[in-house]
């Protein structure tokens, strides 16, 4: 019996779910649950299997998945400190976030992402807007939530191993309280999960007895007598904190106005929903999917499918097509060999290398492999000796392959075969796609065998139709060349960064952590003086009091719950105004330090005390790598904490580091696109294009600028580049934003080729679709023509910013290429361990490290080497030294 039948109710009830309570119990209970390329499931098995037990059991006319965005909000502006103990989530947890929205969308389902506020708010505000006209049903169990209980609100978990089930009379007989109260008693009580502290010494059922007798916090301060001394004593000189965490327990119920229509479920696409889940090798939410098509239960839409009723059997036509909803016919199981001779013959054939399909798991490890004589394939599954298999390979014309890096750091016998004789599927996909996320082998198998109707069984089949696929595709879009000659080459180059690590000096590290926290200890002191009283540093209210009231400053602006803002942008702009302002600003620096570098970099480490980062290749729509586990191209490079941050980093015993650094390449790059006489007459004379700028602007002589003149013209050299408008330049540079307006317009009278340039690429980028960099790539901007002018104001900054920046990463990545393949390096015994945007890393013995530094610096800026002339030179600055830092 479905849940509305138990519960009577007359009306067509709402479902809000709460979907980052199921993203997470999913998680954590099937953790080690993933598909066959290691890409975790277990929330998406969870929650699958919950919204088809929905869709069959409840058949719901109105559902809506709530998650939380991005982001601060309000009540981090009132409370710093909100949820600041929670540690990041999981990796597995966040790659599986956006694929769990794809789900539920797959499904007919209405995904909603809170903005500026949290997902609880939205589902508070669904259940008062609609609590009144329709059951509304909150599918969760999140104590927070109770606050929404009404006559018409009820909460519901159908996935505990008891389903349970809280209604409004059910919680005011548990708790003898009203849901208008539980904010109150959560303000006492405290919240560990979200760092609420909540007062000291008051637990569950004191402060439930409590409100037994007091309507609110209201009413306990203005009958504080009444109060048992015990519990008074308590509350006492608490009166503002607990009325300020009651502004972070309560829910906000002003949020997330949809209507309801949007909120309907609709008919599925029966193909997108069934790929998603063959996609993520979710077998049995297929068949039970399938039973749902079968039986009727569910409506479809798509190519020549009929809606269904959703409580009657299948029409007679639907009836007719219950096979294309049936389990395909088996696939006999392939041969497994262990004895090379026994795979087929692939001397001068395409053949294909890939993982074995999901069926073969309980057999021995082994790869799939496939070769094709015309249009015959023979595939096979190969669980012998890798070399063996090298070996084999290595006599085909070209091998296919899902993931290339995989491979070469499964076994070092693989990087015998040169990359120009790969094909590698993930990569061919991201430069077809740069927007798409999922370049892993399971989704591209999955939707290649929707496409061509060959069985997920057959993966190295697949491989080669999606071969023949993409290549039509690369040589259509002209990406073929820059497959192979750029990203295909660059794969060996990645593995043997991530092999070698760079070695990360533990004790420093420590000597570093230890200062910074006697500087916040130190801070901490300096902040009670010039505020002349004791608080809590991490309480904006009081920082607020302290800042607005206490001392007088302006107040920027409020946030939503009507404090006033003590956000990083507002104590930024109050720098100057107040000593407590500048030691305020310090304590945060260094606090984020500390968290984010200073004590998990030593935990990562191996036994050699080397980090190992992993390079990706497919993770930015630019074409710019990204580093990750850790993120090293994310430490601090500015400063003087910058600079020792870097020192931390060092060379192995008897070796130096050697960091080459390109000079303004983006901006060499404007100059080479923009053709501007004046940017390419100062980088062919080697001048300093800043100060040649703040010259140009200010109409004096070069040798009359000053710093303060040439850092104003650098911001605006690299700003305007991105799309900088006069509001952030004036931010930036401190100054009103009338001034900023007339630096911008005397720029681009000075540079007048380059706002020519600026147009040209976005007329090209309107009438194309798409923008190409220097090597090529492209990268699709469909927002170019969008009705939203946001929408279309964004395309048109990421047209320019990816054409310089983008050919600023070709050019780098083509340096690595030429610095890895050079003989003279590799006698000197010189590796390349980094690339950190436009900064090259290189390890050298120290007898060599000279010679090997100046090597470098030439390899990275000859680009007639690389088949390719600039309009103006391209400068690599080259430093050696112990550490990162002395060679920086």
């Amino acid at each position: 019996m479905s849940l509305k039948q138990r519960l009577g109710f007359t009306e067509e009830p709402l479902y809000v779910m709460d979907g980052n309570a199921f993203l997470f119990r999913g998680f954590f209970a099937n953790s080690s649950m993933s598909r066959s390329d290691g890409f975790p499931t277990g929330a998406l098995h969870i929650v699958g299997r919950v919204l088809l037990k929905l869709l069959r059991e409840e058949r719901p006319k109105h559902f809506v998945f709530v998650m939380d965005g991005h982001g601060r909000h309000f009540r981090h502006e009132i409370f710093p400190a909100y949820k600041a103990n929670r540690p990041p989530a999981p990796e597995g947890l966040v790659m599986q976030i956006e694929p769990l929205q794809n789900l539920v969308r797959a499904l007919g389902m209405k995904v909603l992402v809170s903005e500026g506020c949290e997902a609880d708010d939205c589902i508070a505000s669904l259940a008062a807007r609609y609590g009144n006209e329709r059951p509304v049903v909150i599918i969760g169990m999140d104590k927070d939530l109770r606050q929404c209980l009404s006559q018409g609100v009820v909460m519901w978990d159908p996935a505990s191993r008891e389903e349970k089930i809280v209604t409004l009379d059910s919680f005011r007989e548990e708790t003898g309280l009203e849901p208008s109260q539980w904010p109150d008693v959560q303000a006492l009580i405290g919240d560990t999960a979200d760092n609420v502290p909540g007062v000291k010494g008051i637990g569950a059922k004191t402060a439930e007895k409590l409100f037994r007798d007091f309507r609110s916090l209201e009413d306990v301060r203005d009958r504080m007598a009444e109060v048992p001394p015990s519990i008074r004593k308590k509350l006492e000189g608490n009166e503002d904190a607990m009325f300020l965490y009651r502004e972070l327990t309560r829910l906000h119920t002003d949020c997330c106005a949809e209507p309801l229509k949007e909120l309907s479920v609709e008919p599925m696409e029966r193909a997108k929903a069934r790929t998603f889940l063959r996609e993520f090798e979710m077998n049995s939410l297929l068949r039970e999917l399938d039973s749902l098509f079968r039986q009727g239960i569910v409506a479809f839409r798509g190519e020549d499918a009929e809606e269904t009723a959703p409580s009657g059997a299948p029409s007679v036509r639907a009836a007719r097509q219950l096979s294309l909803f049936d389990e395909p016919a088996p696939v006999p199981v392939m041969d497994e060999v262990t004895d090379p001779s026994r795979l087929p013959a692939c001397a001068g054939l395409v053949a294909a290398v890939t993982p074995a399909p999901v069926v073969h798991r309980s057999q021995s490890r082994g790869l799939c492999v496939a070769v094709r004589r015309g249009e015959h394939v023979t595939e096979c599954l190969f669980s012998g000796d890798d070399r063996a298999l090298v070996a084999w390979a290595g006599d085909a014309a070209l091998v296919v392959t899902p993931d290339l890096k995989r491979l070469l750091h499964a076994h070092a016998a693989w990087g015998t075969i040169a990359p120009s004789r790969f094909f590698d599927l993930g990569l061919a996909a991201y430069l077809l796609a740069p927007e798409d996320r999922d370049y892993g082998w399971p989704s591209l198998s999955a939707r290649q065998a929707e496409k061509s109707g060959l069985p997920m069984e057959r993966p190295a089949s697949i491989a080669l139709s999606l071969h023949d696929d993409m290549v039509k595709r690369l040589e259509h879009d002209g990406l073929l060349k820059l497959l192979r000659d750029m990203e295909m080459p660059l794969i060996p180059v990645l593995v043997a960064m991530e092999d070698a690590g760079i070695t990360i000096d533990k004790a420093a590290l420590k000597d570093f952590l230890d200062e910074v926290q006697s500087e916040l200890d130190a801070l901490t002191e300096r902040i009670y003086k010039e505020a002349g009283q004791e608080f809590n540093i991490r309480s904006a209210q009081q920082i607020g009091e302290i800042l607005f009231k206490k001392l007088g400053l302006a107040a920027a602006k409020s946030t939503k719950g009507g404090q006033a803002s003590t956000s990083q942008a507002v104590l930024e702009k109050l720098s100057g105004k107040h000593p407590v302002v500048d030691a305020l600003l310090e304590y945060r620096k260094l606090e984020k330090m500390r968290s984010t570098y200073l004590e998990p970099l030593p935990r990562l480490a191996g036994p050699d005390n080397r980090i190992h980062t992993t390079f990706n290749q497919t993770a930015t729509a630019t074409g710019r790598l990204s580093s990750s586990n850790p993120n090293l191209q994310n430490i601090p490079v500015r400063g003087e904490l910058g600079r020792r941050m870097r020192t931390c980093f060092t060379a192995g015993p008897g070796m130096r580091l050697i960091s080459a650094d390109y000079s303004q390449v983006e901006l060499r790059v404007l100059a080479h696109y923009s053709e501007d006489p004046t940017l390419i007459d100062a980088f062919r004379n080697g001048e300093d294009i800043h100060t040649r700028t703040a010259a140009l602007l200010h109409d004096v002589d070069p040798s009359q600028i000053g710093p303060d003149e040439r850092r104003k013209a650098k911001t605006i050299n690299f700003g305007l580049i991105y799309g900088m408008g006069a509001r952030k330049l004036g931010q930036d540079l401190g100054i009103p934003m009338s001034e900023a307006k007339m630096f911008i317009e005397r720029y681009f009278a000075r540079f007048a080729h380059i706002k020519e340039f600026f147009d040209s690429v976005e007329k090209e980028a309107r009438k194309n679709g798409y923008v190409t960099t220097i090597s090529g790539r492209r990268r699709p901007l469909p927002d170019m023509l969008s009705q939203s002018g946001q929408a279309r104001a964004l395309a048109e900054r990421q047209a320019v910013n990816t054409l310089i920046q983008g050919s600023a990463a070709d050019l780098i990545k083509l340096a690595m290429l030429a610095v890895y393949g050079d003989a003279e390096l590799r006698r000197m015994k010189a590796r390349l361990l980094l690339q950190i945007h436009d900064e090259l890393i290189v390890e050298a013995p120290e007898e060599h490290a000279e010679e090997a530094a100046a090597r470098l610096a030439r390899l990275m800026t000859d680009t007639s080497a690389w088949g390719m002339e600039l309009r103006v030179p391209l400068v690599a600055d080259a430093g050696i030294g112990r550490n990162w830092g002395e060679a920086h």
